[in-house]
């Protein structure tokens, strides 16, 4: 053991080693604690049975006959007193595995309405889904159609805007030519121009 202490002080690699040793070394003490405790615990709660009536109940008797007569009695009751006991087990263990049965089938029953409850609560959820998306939809089939309109209303107005615009056009092209000069008479309008001058 000493070598063994030595080697760890001397060696730079079993510096590092020590605290893993101390941590396994505690955690090895505390899980034999934590076992010892329990055994504690179950010794403390444990209810035993009475101490049983055949031990130290033989007294040997003088007549072998008797004797044996006594011994095969004791056997009897002894085979009868285990014979209850196990009937007992029996009973005891029956009772367990009802009571087993009877806790799975809650666990199971409560797993099923857990699961029936998830199920309609994702239906639910699903459904309300399915609402707000075909309210989402409505709403822009709404919005596309007001813009829609909105364009075609606004290509309308300046659809008349433009033949408003076109027709006040032809008419001043229309007031502006019955002013205009006959193609004929343009020459001669032309040097009367050039030669009656007007001075200012």
């Amino acid at each position: 053991m000493s070598l063994y202490r030595q080697l760890l002080r001397k060696t730079p690699a079993a510096q590092t080693l020590k605290p893993i040793l101390r941590s396994i070394s505690t955690a090895a003490d505390s899980t034999s604690t934590a076992v010892q405790s329990h055994h504690n615990d179950h010794q403390r709660n444990h209810e035993f049975r009475p101490p049983s009536d055949y031990l130290n109940s033989w007294t040997a008797p003088k007549d072998p006959k008797e004797a044996e007569a006594k011994l095969a009695r004791l056997r009897r009751e002894y085979a009868k007193k285990v014979k209850e006991v196990r009937k007992e087990y029996i009973q005891e263990m029956e009772l367990q595995r009802i009571e087993k049965m009877r806790k799975d089938e809650a666990k199971k029953e409560a797993q099923r309405i857990a699961n029936e409850e998830r199920k309609v609560a994702k239906a639910a959820e699903k459904k309300a889904k399915a609402k707000e998306r075909e309210a989402a939809e409505e709403e822009f089939r709404k919005t596309l159609l007001k813009e829609r309109q909105e364009k075609l209303e606004y290509w309308r107005m300046r659809e008349k805007n433009f033949s408003k615009k076109k027709k006040e056009k032809n008419d001043l092209l229309q007031r502006q030519s019955s002013m205009w000069i006959d193609e004929k008479e343009l020459e001669k309008k032309t040097l009367e121009a050039i030669v009656d001058t007007v001075h200012l």
